[in-house]
């Protein structure tokens, strides 16, 4: 083989040695830029989500205060038409004789040792007025109706008791008033479930000052029977 054929081949194997370099620099070059724009997206997509992740919590925080903020003027105002009875008069004592109350539906007085459960339970049937008095010494709201009551106020105040704890739904014929909210020692008798005094009786009476045990369980009692 003569000089200039090798000459000739060596200068090929160098040229194809420096395109597999060339190519090899490109590759990883390439690669670079694809790994470096993953990672850029990658981080894009997690600022992204953590910021519409704080702005959902600010949102839901700004909410919560101007709930806070709406039920404390609620609770504020005074309610036209609420019947009040002292609480120092209403006893609290825990019987099982029948006891005979002298307002319909009761807001206090001795009472069954068993509560009531009242953890937004909405009671289909009338239940026992000792029960209901001391789910009232817990510092629930009681939410009682006649036929009277349209089917529309019904589902309203239903959905109302439901997502409310310390509060408590059933019929009752013997009342006055078509429809009647109860608490210890306070009641207040409206016609529509969109009248303001619903508001402002849950505002004021739910686990209300007026409570005698606040805190006191609203579960673990007596269920529909």
């Amino acid at each position: 083989m003569s000089l200039d054929r090798r000459t000739r081949i060596e200068q090929m194997r160098n040229a194809d040695r420096a395109r597999d370099r060339r190519n090899r620099v490109l590759a990883i070059g390439l690669s670079a830029v694809v790994v470096a724009g993953l990672v850029g997206f990658g981080t894009y997509m997690l600022l992204d989500k953590s910021e519409a992740s704080e702005k959902k919590q600010a949102v839901a925080a700004q909410d919560a205060k101007a709930a806070a903020a709406e039920k404390e003027k609620l609770a504020a105002e005074p309610i036209k038409g609420l019947k009040t009875w002292d609480a120092k008069k209403l006893t609290r004592n825990h019987v099982t004789k029948t006891v005979s109350y002298p307002m319909k539906p009761p807001v206090g007085g001795d009472h069954s040792p068993a509560w009531m459960n009242c953890d937004g339970e909405v009671y289909k049937k009338a239940i026992p007025d000792m029960n209901a008095v001391h789910s009232l010494e817990h510092g629930s709201v009681w939410v009682t109706y006649t036929d009277k009551a349209s089917d529309a106020d019904l589902a309203k105040l239903a959905e109302r008791v439901g997502k409310t704890p310390y509060a408590l739904m059933s019929p009752y014929q013997d009342q006055t008033g078509t429809i009647t909210l109860s608490a210890w020692g306070n009641q207040v008798t409206v016609d529509s479930a969109d009248d303001r005094r619903v508001d402002q009786f849950f505002a004021k009476f739910v686990q209300g000052q007026q409570t005698p045990e606040p805190g006191a369980a609203c579960t673990g009692g007596l269920g529909a029977q």
